[in-house]
């Protein structure tokens, strides 16, 4: 796998888009991030269930780990490229997708302007 085939696959997805967050890219759906690929273009991460990433880090540890703190024991799933096959990505990428298609849209609001103190 490659981050183009990473981007690929998350872009087939209805009402997938990509954007950026904190300096790299991110794929969206429903207004939610459900997938990144990491500066390094050799990683990547899905948005899981905890219970669905542990049986993907269970049954392929060279393909999956719990991103660092809180992210990862909320469900953020690091890819690594080099170990990661198409068919168990995609699998791991459509479970991240439903997530967030599951979820109310995310509102964009913008704050009412206010008054500076002096």
């Amino acid at each position: 796998m490659t981050a183009a085939g990473f981007r690929r696959i998350a872009l087939s997805f209805d009402g997938a888009i990509e954007a950026s967050h904190m300096n790299h890219p991110d794929f969206r759906a429903n207004g939610k991030i459900f997938a990144t690929i990491h500066p390094d273009d050799r990683r990547g991460m899905v948005k899981l269930l905890p219970e669905e990433q542990a049986r993907f880090v269970r049954d392929h540890p060279d393909m999956f780990a719990p991103e660092s703190g809180a992210w990862g024991r909320q469900g953020c799933t690091r890819v690594e490229f080099a170990a990661a096959d198409e068919e168990t990505l995609g699998e791991a990428m459509t479970l991240a997708w439903q997530l967030v298609m599951r979820s109310p849209a995310k509102a964009r609001t913008r704050k009412a302007p206010g008054r500076k103190r002096r």
